[in-house]
């Protein structure tokens, strides 16, 4: 008996036996006379609300309806692994949302130190990151994911599959000859541990990749998933198998439930080359990609840049949003100036911050070792707060009074010289404290103005003010949420 069947858009004959040894050496496949799980954008357009979205709902502040609404539209993500129910915390990511903050760990090819990067996550968790990434490229990458997994609950956890499909692959097949489906093979592999979410590189074409090594870009391709892509594709002269296999990754996925990252593959790497041909091309063909998966019931972001000037880093953001109608944004930086070596996670914060206030949903930190080493862990916390205080500080603009809570907090506590109050909230308490105490002596103001501190001055005239609520206070604030 043989049976036709649609693979890769081409029609082919095979036997019942062939097509069984293909899916079982493919893809894991559910049991037979059982029903694929429903996605959560299957879920909330069936008119069912998930107990994710309720979650989400509540922490944000929206309506979970709402919320709902813009899962099923693919204008809000909820990263997720079935592998992983009741692991992972629910966050939300997109429109209407907070501006969420991920931390990218893992080992490299020459610095191979597992229990330094079990001390990053460990980092990212205590001080308030929302996602973790594992990026790791030295040692044996299955189990360092697997363990860093573990230790980065409740955080949603991703990776970028190819590059273990490359370092094994070339091991493994001795040089650039694997075949396109060994990088699906890996994809599949990161889905069954369990990995919410995944950097794909599927919209870098071989045209463009022959082309952008050819061009006058300052620096050709940036992007370490998509240097090793473009290598595969013009060694072998094949498509990207990402884009060749785009079908049934969405099938891998869609049985995970998982989120596909849409990577940037030629993303600026320098200030020169933003908004240029081979951007901007990569960015067309990802928010295609993108409502290709979101009709096909599958959640996902695109990632963006990447080196910007300041008056870029707004027309990107609306371009993004525009060419996709409203999917999440992921965008690294962006660094708005190529001369901060030391210091890329402040060059990163004010483009993220500008980022976040034009509607950036998801912020990749920068360490200050950035271009320069593997960062320890005190450069991933130092990272990971410079992204905070930025994603907070455009989520003050983009969502108003829902935001500017903590900040009217602080500043009614300031005027009262609340010290506890205004260190409990610093994004490092430890840290406050020990400047605040450092050249500590009796007196109810902060060493720099000491005795002439403005409240002290002031101090027999502001007591017939009447007491601030800090409802009232944030009324002054405007709110742009499109959530209510």
């Amino acid at each position: 008996m043989a049976v036709i069947i649609t693979y890769q858009r081409s029609p082919t004959l095979i036997t019942v036996s062939a097509l069984y040894l293909h899916l079982i050496t493919l893809h894991e496949v559910s049991p037979p006379g059982l029903p694929m799980a429903k996605t959560l954008i299957d879920e909330v357009r069936s008119g069912s609300i998930p107990d994710e979205i309720v979650i989400v709902a509540k922490e944000e502040g929206v309506d979970p309806r709402k919320l709902a609404k813009l899962v099923a539209e693919g204008r809000a993500i909820v990263p997720r692994n079935v592998r992983r129910t009741g692991k992972v915390r629910p966050i939300g990511i997109g429109e209407g949302l907070r501006t969420k903050v991920n931390v990218n760990i893992g080992t490299s090819g020459t610095v191979i130190d597992v229990e330094m990067e079990k001390a990053k996550a460990r980092i990212a968790v205590e001080y308030g990151s929302d996602t973790i990434m594992d990026l790791s490229t030295g040692g044996d990458l299955d189990e360092i994911r697997r363990v860093l997994m573990e230790v980065s609950q409740p955080l949603p956890f991703g990776t970028v599959p190819t590059y273990q499909a490359w370092i094994e692959g070339v091991r493994k097949y001795g040089g650039l000859s694997m075949p396109s489906d060994w990088f699906l093979k890996i994809v599949e592999r990161h889905l069954r541990d369990g990995v919410d979410f995944m950097t794909i590189h599927a919209a870098i074409t071989k045209d463009l990749a022959k082309r952008v090594v050819k061009s006058s870009r300052v620096a050709p391709i940036v992007s370490r998933g998509g240097a090793m892509l473009a290598a595969w594709m013009l060694e072998n002269d094949e498509e990207n198998p990402y884009l060749k296999h785009w079908d049934y990754l969405l099938e891998l996925f869609a049985e995970y439930d998982a989120v596909i990252s849409l990577g940037d593959a030629l993303r600026p790497g320098a200030l020169a080359d933003a908004h240029d041909e081979f951007q901007i091309a990569e960015l067309v063909n990802n928010a295609r990609l993108a409502r290709q998966a979101i009709a096909r019931g599958v959640q996902v972001m695109i990632e963006g840049p990447g080196h910007m000037p300041l008056d870029k880093v707004v027309v990107d953001v609306k371009l993004m949003k525009s060419l996709s109608g409203g999917v999440p944004y992921y965008v690294l930086g962006p660094l708005v100036t190529d001369a901060a070596l030391g210091y890329d996670h402040i060059a990163a914060a004010i483009g993220a911050a500008i980022a976040a206030a034009a509607g950036a949903d998801l912020i990749c930190y920068l360490t200050p070792a950035e271009h320069l080493s593997l960062p320890t862990p005190e450069d991933v916390k130092e990272g990971l707060i410079a992204s905070k205080i930025a994603a907070h500080a455009g989520d003050i603009v983009k969502l108003g009074p829902r935001a500017a809570r903590k900040d009217v907090e602080i500043s009614i506590s300031r005027a009262k010289l609340d010290w506890e109050k205004q260190i409990a909230y610093a994004p490092d308490p430890e840290k406050a404290r020990r400047m605040y105490e450092r050249f500590r002596q009796q007196i109810a103001s902060c060493t720099m103005c000491g005795q002439y501190c403005v409240f002290l001055v002031l101090e027999k005239y502001l007591r017939e003010r009447g007491e601030l609520s800090v409802d009232d206070v944030l009324k002054r604030f405007a709110s742009c949420s499109g959530l209510p």
